[in-house]
Formats: C-alpha cells, sequence, structure tokens
C-alpha cells in the first residue's frame, strides 16, 4: 500500500507519543510508527513500575543543573515552555493519582500502564493513525517530501519526526536507527555512551570490597577537577561487580574512562575528630566504633585492610586513625568499565544539538525533528529525562 500523511513520528516511547499526540490535536493528519509489537516499555519498567514521570525541582532558567550534552543550555527553551507542571495537569486531567518522593520525583500511585494508556488516548482523540510493529527499511528524500519503505508499504509525509530513543535496554527494542539516520542526512552525532549507569570495578584495588554486595549506604561521590568537577550527595550500592544505586548512576553521566571516583562514606561526620575522641574515652575495637556511622559490614571491611587496626581504639596510632579517617572519607577508586547498555537507564551523545532548533527541534535538514533520547540532551536521575521527552515534544509539535 501507499499512504501519504502531514507528519510521520518514528518511535512510539515517551517522546513519540507525547509529539503524535500534540500534533494531531493541532490538526494534522499524523502516523505513528514504531518497529515494536509494545507500546512505550521504558514508560512501563520505569520507576519500579511506578513511572517517575517528572520532577518538580527542575530549573527551566537553569537546565544546565540538570542535564548533561555537548551544549546543556540547547534545552532551557523547550524546558521553559513545557514545564514539570503542564504535565501534572495533563496526569491529572486523566485521573492518575500521583506521589512525590525526594528530590522532587513524582511517580504514579497506582502502575505505569495507566501513563501509557493516557498518553494512548490523548493520540486517539487526536486522530493519530498508530502502526505496530512496522519496521521502516528506508528512508529518502524526494519531491519536498520524506518517503519510507515500510513492512506495510511506501509511506509519505512532508515531515518527518525521529523519537527512537538511544542504545540503553537492547532487551525491550533499542536499536542506533536515530542516529544512523541522522548521519544519513548530513548531521553530526556525539558517541552515544551509556548513562545513568552501574559501574564495574577489579583488581587488587577492588578485593576488599567484593564481599559487600547489596550494602547500601548514604555518601558523597564525585568526580573530575576544577570547573569541571561533579558531585552527589545520595545513596550508593555494592553490587557483585562493582557500585550502583542513585548516587553511582548520577556520577556515571560525568565519569570519564580512566579517571578516579572519590567517595566519601560517612558525609555527615567529622571522622578524624570522632575516632581521636574515641581513643581517650573507649577501649572497643576500632571496628566497633566505625560501626556507630556506617554498616558493620563496611567497616570492618575498612580495618581488615591494616593489621594494625584489629585491635581496641585506645591502642592504635594517631597516625594510623588519621589515615583511617582520610581513606573513609576520600575513598578513590578507578572503575574498570560500566555495566553497558543493558543496564543503562539512558543513552548519553546522540543527534548533535548544533545541527537541531533549540526552539523548533528541526534540523539543518528541512523537516527533519528529532526529539527525545535520540538527541544529545541527558537528564539527571529521578524523572529529568522524562520531561525532557515531553518538553522537546511539544516543542517540535507547536513548530510542525
Amino acid at each position: 500500500m501507499s499512504a501519504d500523511f502531514d507528519v510521520i513520528v518514528i518511535g512510539a516511547g515517551a517522546a513519540g507519543l507525547f509529539c503524535a499526540a500534540r500534533a494531531g490535536q493541532r490538526g494534522l493528519k499524523v502516523l505513528l510508527v514504531d518497529h515494536n509489537s509494545r507500546v512505550a516499555e521504558k514508560i512501563r519498567i520505569s520507576g519500579g513500575g511506578r513511572a517517575n514521570f517528572t520532577n518538580r525541582d527542575l530549573d527551566p532558567r537553569a537546565p544546565q543543573r540538570h542535564f548533561v550534552g555537548g551544549n546543556p543550555h540547547f534545552c532551557r527553551s523547550a524546558l521553559a515552555r513545557f514545564t514539570p507542571q503542564h504535565f501534572i495537569d495533563l496526569v491529572e486531567r486523566h485521573g492518575i493519582a500521583w506521589h512525590e518522593k525526594h528530590k522532587g520525583q513524582l511517580f504514579c500511585d497506582g502502575p505505569s500502564q495507566q501513563l501509557i494508556d493516557m498518553l494512548i488516548s490523548e493520540c486517539e482523540r487526536a486522530g493519530v493513525l498508530h502502526w505496530q510493529p512496522c519496521s521502516v527499511l528506508a528512508v529518502r528524500h524526494e519531491g519536498g517530501a520524506y518517503v519510507l519503505d515500510s513492512s506495510r508499504g511506501t509511506l509519505r509525509a512532508a515531515k518527518l519526526v525521529v523519537a527512537t530513543g538511544g542504545l540503553s535496554i537492547p532487551q525491550i527494542g533499542a536499536t542506533d536507527f536515530g542516529f544512523r539516520l541522522g548521519k544519513q542526512f548530513g548531521l553530526r552525532v556525539v558517541e552515544p555512551r551509556p548513562a545513568l549507569v552501574p559501574l564495574t570495578f577489579g583488581g587488587e584495588a577492588w578485593s576488599p570490597y567484593a564481599e559487600l554486595a547489596g550494602l547500601a549506604l548514604p555518601v558523597t561521590i564525585s568526580t573530575g577537577t576544577g570547573k569541571s568537577r561533579m558531585s552527589f550527595n545520595e545513596d550508593l550500592l555494592f553490587t557483585h561487580r562493582g557500585l550502583s544505586g542513585p548516587a553511582v548512576l548520577q556520577i556515571s553521566s560525568y565519569w570519564q574512562a580512566g579517571a578516579p571516583l572519590v567517595v566519601d562514606f560517612a558525609p555527615e561526620v567529622a571522622m578524624e575528630e570522632r575516632l581521636r575522641e574515641a581513643k581517650n574515652r573507649s577501649r572497643k575495637q576500632v571496628a566497633n566504633e566505625l560501626a556507630q556511622w556506617m554498616p558493620a559490614r563496611l567497616a570492618n571491611a575498612w580495618v581488615a585492610q591494616d593489621a594494625g587496626l584489629a585491635r581496641p581504639v585506645n591502642e592504635v596510632a594517631d597516625r594510623a586513625l588519621v589515615q583511617l579517617a582520610e581513606r573513609i572519607g576520600r575513598w578513590q577508586i578507578t572503575p574498570t568499565g560500566t555495566e553497558g547498555y543493558k543496564k543503562a537507564e539512558v543513552t548519553a551523545g546522540g543527534i548533535d544539538t548544533r545541527d537541531l532548533s533549540s526552539q523548533t527541534m528541526e534540523s539543518k535538514q528541512p523537516g527533519l525533528y528529532f526529539i527525545g533520547e535520540v538527541v544529545d540532551v541527558t537528564g539527571w536521575l529521578g524523572g529529568y529525562n522524562f520531561q525532557w521527552a515531553w518538553a522537546s515534544a511539544d516543542a517540535c509539535a507547536q513548530a510542525l
């Protein structure tokens, strides 16, 4: 078959669904296609099945605070025009109950399927034609239109929106389609890499901590130096292969291969001072004193690295206590890598924002738009990436 549309949107994830709905509601004839049989799988699995759909702490006047990319300021315009409150209003109009967790994170009270149903309903109300599964085999620009060879026939549209996401979580159908399409039309692509991803470690430096899998505690974690230094106060989780938890997922977006991480395992404690006080008043083992401020398993791991610490704290040399406090407060270790796209929540990198309009999401190739995760805009953990999906989709739909 052959069919003509005003707009074709490739990718039925968060950004694609929302853009198709908003464009359709503006009177355009819209086709939404996706190679998967299931819609919006990332929404379904996000937030432990409750969909962390936005974050109230987002400040559109300073988007670089919550976003990573070659030009974090690129997202300012879209985020300022479509705010978290705009999306909250839509959620409430559909009767979806929600709650706020710490640091502005908003979740559905019920299953994330409610959010998917909302987006599908918005598309249906707008008259969007939705084909799934439908694979796009080739794209070309001819006669002022985009012509797509698909598994359901030849399609034509004046405007083409690419919302195909990144490479993270390939088990739910992630591909590099959007990056390849951008390159086909002469756009630059920032090398993709896993982001919001657990980090792996190995070798002798890691051996004292290899048995701590499952242990979690609040830390301050940082990487980089000078103006490029980034730091987070979040929970860290030891895994069988390395480190995870919100602290590590956050810092992973800023970590550069070969660079060390610095971790403070007791950020609220003046550890050197506390250990000196303990030496003057206590006869407990050093590990037992440390267990006041951190999990006992971790305290034992610290002490096991120095035979001189395996004794009552009042018998330990001052210098050894100072060195112990320094290690706890400034533990430095270099990751060997990441858990890769299989465990990454998002993909950093993507279509270079220098080749896109921040107002419309249109590329330097006329009529070709890119939105959502496929673009070199990556948010922090906690709903920021979904807000970028909604905001970029809305900016694009208005331009269409």
